[in-house]
C-alpha cells in the first residue's frame, strides 16, 4: 500500500491528520504543494501557493492544512496539475473544477486572470459528465462518459489539437480524425497530448521536437494522428513524461518513444526515439506503466507486483530498468523522482485490495485453500484443480479422462526434481520463471512434456543467457541427464 510519508511534504501532518487521508496530490516545481481528500470527502490544502495553486481563496502559503469549503463533500475521481501551477478536478457527478495559474486560458473560464479558489468550468460543457483530466505544462484536457475529448490552453505547438496554434480560452472538442472515435484514456506530456481509443488505437498531438508523439518523425502535429508505430496493438494505457510516453497493451508489453537524455525510454541508451520501441521484452507480464510531465522518471508494475523504474532517478541516469523493492509505481516518484511530485491521485484504499495477479501468486502452495497437492522428492506443493484446469491444457484433459471424486487429491511425480516441478506449478500461477539455468533445462524438457509453448521459449532463453564458461560443463551435464530434445510421457501414481 502506498504510504503518504514517504513524500516530505506530509511529515507536517499530525498522525491523526495522517490517518485522515483518503486521496492525496503532492505537486509543484519543488514538489512543495499539496492537497488532500480525507475519508469524509473533505478538501485540504497547504504548502507555498504558487500562483494560487492551492485554491484556498488568497495568496497566502501555509505549513497548515487549510480546508477548501466549495469542494468538500464532493467525491473526486480525477485530478491533474499542470506546471503553472494549475489544477483541474473532477468529481464522481462529473463536475470539472479548475483553479491556479491562468496566464494562457488554462481554467477554460475565457480570461487569463489567476483563480484563487475552484470555479465550475461549464463553457461547451453543460450536459457533458466529465470522467479523466489531464494538464500540461499550460494546457488542459478532458474526457467525458460519451468518449470524448476537450482541449483549451496553451496552444504554441497544437497541443489543444485545434489545427491552429492560438491559445484557447475556454473547452473545445478535439475532433478530425477523433470524431467517430470513443476515446476511453487521456494523458498529457509538457506541451503534447496523447488518446487511448476504445479499440486500442493511440492519437497523439502537439510538440513533437523530441519524438514524443511517435509518429516516425519531430514535426509538430496540430490535430490528431494516429500512431502508426503501434499498429496492430491494443493499448490499455498511456503515461507521458516531461517529453517521452509509455504505452501499456492488452499482452503486457511495453513500448515508449520520445526523449531520452536520461534513459527515461530505458532502452540501454540515451538516443531518442521518432517511434515506438518496444523494452523489457524478457521480464514478465507488465500491468501499470508510470510517468508525469513534470519528471524524466519512468516506472512500470508486473505481475507479480515487481516495480522497476529508470530514467532520471535522483540525478543519475538509470538507462535500463532498474529493480526496486517498492511495492507500488508511486513509492519511485515519492524517493527518486526530481521533484518528488506525484504521477496520479493517490489513494490510500486501492493497494488495500489485490490484483488478480498478487493474489494468485498469494494463493499459490497454500494448504488453506488448495484442494490438491502433488508431491515430488518427499515434499507437497498444494495448488487448485481449476486453476491447473484453466491455465494447462494437459492438466484439463487428464482431470476430465480420469479423475473422480473417489482417488485421493495427491498427485505424486517421479519424473522430475523438486525445483523443476515446483517453478512449473508457479508459471501457471504467475507467468513467471526464476531458475537457474541447469534447473531450466529440467523445466523445459516438462514444458515439451506438456506442449507449453511460452514456457518453453522462457527457458529457453534462460538457458541462453545463463552459460559461461565456468557453468558450461555442468549444463552439458544437465543436457543429457534431461535430454531436453525428447518428450517423455509423463508418469503418474494417483
Amino acid at each position: 500500500m502506498a504510504v503518504v510519508t514517504k513524500w516530505p511534504m506530509f511529515s507536517l501532518m499530525s498522525e491523526k491528520e495522517l490517518s485522515s487521508v483518503r486521496q492525496a496530490c503532492v505537486f509543484g516545481a519543488s514538489a512543495n504543494e499539496v492537497i488532500y481528500i480525507t475519508h469524509s470527502d473533505d478538501v485540504y490544502a497547504f504548502g507555498l501557493n504558487c500562483s494560487n495553486c492551492l485554491g484556498t481563496g488568497d495568496s497566502h502559503s501555509s505549513i497548515l492544512p487549510k480546508k477548501l469549503e466549495f469542494l468538500s463533500g464532493r467525491k473526486m475521481v480525477s485530478l491533474s496539475y499542470g506546471s503553472g501551477p494549475h489544477i483541474l478536478l473532477a468529481t464522481q457527478e462529473g463536475e470539472l473544477f479548475a483553479w491556479g495559474h491562468n496566464g494562457y486560458g488554462q481554467l477554460g473560464n475565457g480570461t487569463t486572470n489567476q483563480g484563487v479558489a475552484p470555479v465550475l468550468v461549464s463553457a461547451n460543457l453543460l450536459n457533458r459528465k466529465v470522467t479523466e483530466v489531464a494538464c500540461g505544462s499550460h494546457h488542459s484536457m478532458c474526457l467525458t462518459d460519451a468518449g470524448e475529448v476537450y482541449a483549451w490552453g496553451y496552444n504554441n505547438c497544437g497541443q489543444v489539437g485545434s489545427g491552429s496554434t492560438a491559445n484557447q480560452p475556454t473547452p473545445r472538442r478535439v475532433a478530425n480524425c477523433l470524431q467517430n472515435k470513443v476515446v476511453v484514456s487521456i494523458t498529457c506530456g509538457q506541451t503534447s497530448s496523447l488518446a487511448v481509443a476504445d479499440n486500442g488505437e493511440v492519437y497523439g498531438w502537439g510538440y513533437n521536437g523530441n519524438g514524443q508523439l511517435g509518429l516516425g518523425n519531430n514535426g509538430n502535429q496540430l490535430t490528431p494522428c494516429r500512431l502508426g508505430g503501434l499498429h496492430g496493438l491494443c493499448v490499455l494505457q498511456v503515461a507521458s513524461g516531461y517529453a517521452h510516453s509509455l504505452a501499456l497493451t492488452d499482452e503486457g508489453l511495453l513500448y515508449t518513444w520520445g526523449a531520452n537524455t536520461y534513459g527515461q525510454l530505458g532502452t540501454g541508451n540515451k538516443s531518442n526515439q521518432l517511434s515506438p520501441v518496444q523494452i523489457m521484452t524478457e521480464k514478465e507480464r507488465i500491468v501499470e506503466v508510470a510517468a508525469c510531465h513534470s519528471t524524466h522518471t519512468s516506472a512500470c508494475k508486473t505481475q507479480s507486483g515487481q516495480v522497476y523504474m529508470w530514467g532520471q532517478c535522483r540525478g543519475q541516469s538509470v538507462v535500463l530498468p532498474f529493480l526496486t523493492h517498492f511495492s507500488c509505481t508511486d513509492d519511485v516518484f515519492a524517493c527518486f523522482a526530481t521533484p518528488c511530485v506525484m504521477w496520479r491521485l493517490l489513494s490510500m484504499e486501492y493497494e488495500d485490495f489485490l490484483t488478480v495477479a498478487q493474489s494468485m501468486k498469494k494463493e499459490f502452495d497454500s494448504p488453506e485453500t488448495a484442494d490438491l497437492k502433488f508431491c515430488v522428492e518427499g515434499k507437497c506443493i498444494h495448488v487448485h484443480k481449476a486453476v491447473l484446469k484453466i491455465r494447462c491444457e494437459h492438466f484439463r484433459a487428464m482431470f476430465q479422462s480420469h479423475w473422480n471424486e473417489d482417488m485421493k487429491d495427491v498427485i505424486e511425480i517421479d519424473q522430475f526434481t523438486y525445483p523443476v516441478y515446483h517453478a512449473f506449478l508457479l508459471f501457471l500461477y504467475t507467468d513467471n520463471v526464476d531458475l537457474p539455468p541447469e534447473d531450466a533445462i529440467g523445466l523445459l524438457d516438462l514444458a515439451t512434456s506438456y506442449c507449453e509453448n511460452r514456457l518453453k521459449r522462457l527457458c529457453q532463453h534462460i538457458i541462453k543467457s545463463g552459460i559461461r564458461v565456468e557453468n558450461a560443463f555442468s549444463l552439458l551435464a544437465a543436457a543429457v541427464r534431461y535430454d531436453a530434445e525428447v518428450s517423455p510421457t509423463p508418469r503418474y501414481r494417483t
